[in-house]
């Protein structure tokens, strides 16, 4: 029979014949040195390391089924699952069973005339845990010759009673977070009655109840009002300005109209005597010379007239936009300190929440130093028993312990305290 190329590649397609092996297995980590040596059984989460090798006697050589070979995990449901092998059956199995399991089901699925050569080693045992008076209790590694004593050290060995300090330092935290909440509350508060004053037009800003007592709400009043009167010094400058613009543009307005009233007059004089020019021109007593000039009078005051009402009409139109931006500037004013107002309120609110957590947090860290600082009751000493919690057959097994009982893969470690009287 061939062997697969893919596989079992051979120089001229020959067929190679596979010498005598026998299966090799390997417990990594000293898996020897523990009592379960040689007949640990794998379950879920042990991590096995595979390797499977032939001999090819006509080369001489060793050929690696890199295919096959690797790192597997145990799931859950307590199979591997291998390349064209599928799933295999791992719970409850050493590694020689798992080693045997692998050559034989080559060796059945490719018609081999001799058994491939497997490497089984187990690369990362299930992990352990550990719960109850540990100060951290949680998942750990196992290593073999572990005991209950190691593996209460792995989690930082018993839980330590909490000191009264720590819930000082809480405290202290919690009340430090909150001064400075209410410092800041102040002034928002301050800030408020000032946007307030703002808004309603008023020159002096009316003290909050909440800030009656505050021993520093004169400074932030102060601070406020100097605040208020510069923004208010600001403002008036800018409408000032706008103010006088609108005047001088008015004196102008009233100065063209005045010399527009001038030219008319001209004009009128001009077209009369136009007028009398033309009689005088049919009857033939007046010059050509004498018509022309008066022609070109009356075409200049015209123009004039022109350019003065043109000029007129830019100076009321630059007094309307100059009444619309002291309209916007006020409009303006009154829409940032609403929405200097809204922020404001906003502020207020998340820093009441603040505050009320801070009080939470100092109520909590007063309640839990004082169950900290009481005392074991008199007759009573503290003491600690220990328990492994071992799964077999698929039940739970709670095994009495001590410091120097061995501890299994997968086991639970439970430490647990126990109350004895002198």
């Amino acid at each position: 029979m061939r062997y697969p190329s893919r596989l079992w590649p051979s120089p001229g397609g020959r067929t190679v014949r596979s010498a005598r092996v026998c299966i090799v297995v390997v417990a990594a980590l000293s898996v020897f040195r523990a009592a379960f040596a040689g007949d640990y059984t794998l379950a879920a989460m042990d991590k096995l390391r595979i390797r499977v090798a032939e001999w090819q006697t006509a080369e001489g050589s060793v050929r690696d089924w890199s295919a096959v070979s690797g790192e597997y995990t145990v799931g859950a449901s307590g199979s591997i699952s291998l390349p064209f092998l599928g799933t295999l059956v791992a719970s409850g199995k050493t590694t020689d069973e798992i080693a045997g399991q692998v050559g034989m089901e080559l060796q059945k699925l490719f018609g081999l005339p001799d058994r491939p050569s497997a490497s089984v080693e187990l690369a990362q045992y299930r992990p352990i845990y550990l719960a109850g008076e540990v100060q951290t209790p949680g998942e750990y590694p196992f290593a073999p010759d572990l005991t209950v004593l190691k593996a209460v050290s792995l989690g930082g060995g018993l839980r330590r009673p909490e000191s009264g300090q720590r819930f000082a330092r809480d405290f202290i935290t919690a009340q430090g977070e909150s001064s400075i909440n209410l410092a800041e509350k102040n002034r928002l508060l301050i800030r408020r009655a000032r946007l307030q004053a703002e808004i309603a037009r008023k020159n002096d800003i009316v003290v909050p109840p909440e800030l009656s007592q505050v021993a520093d709400a004169a400074s932030l009043i102060d601070s406020e009002k100097a605040l208020m009167a510069s923004r208010d010094k600001r403002q008036r400058l800018q409408l000032t300005a706008l103010s006088e613009l609108k005047a001088l543009l008015q004196s102008e307005i009233e100065a063209l109209a005045k010399k527009s009233e001038t030219q008319t007059r001209q004009l009128a004089l001009v077209v009369e005597d136009k007028g009398r020019v033309d009689v005088l021109a049919e009857k033939g007593l007046a010059l050509s010379a004498r018509k022309l000039a008066i022609e070109q009078r009356l075409a200049d005051l015209q123009a004039a007239l022109l350019d003065i009402d043109t000029a007129s009409l830019k100076a009321k139109q630059d007094v309307s936009k100059a009444s619309q931006d002291e309209t916007n500037l006020r409009n303006d004013w009154d829409a940032q300190l609403a929405q200097e107002l809204q922020n404001t309120e906003a502020e207020l609110d998340t820093l009441a929440l603040k505050l009320a957590t801070s009080r939470d947090l100092m109520t909590e860290a007063l309640l839990q130093s004082a169950d900290a600082a009481e005392m074991p009751r008199p007759g009573q000493i503290a003491s600690i028993s220990y328990a492994i919690v071992r799964q077999k057959n698929g039940t739970s097994e709670r095994i009495a312990a001590d410091e120097g009982t061995p501890v299994e893969p997968g086991d639970v470690v439970k430490v647990e305290p126990v109350a004895t009287t002198q």
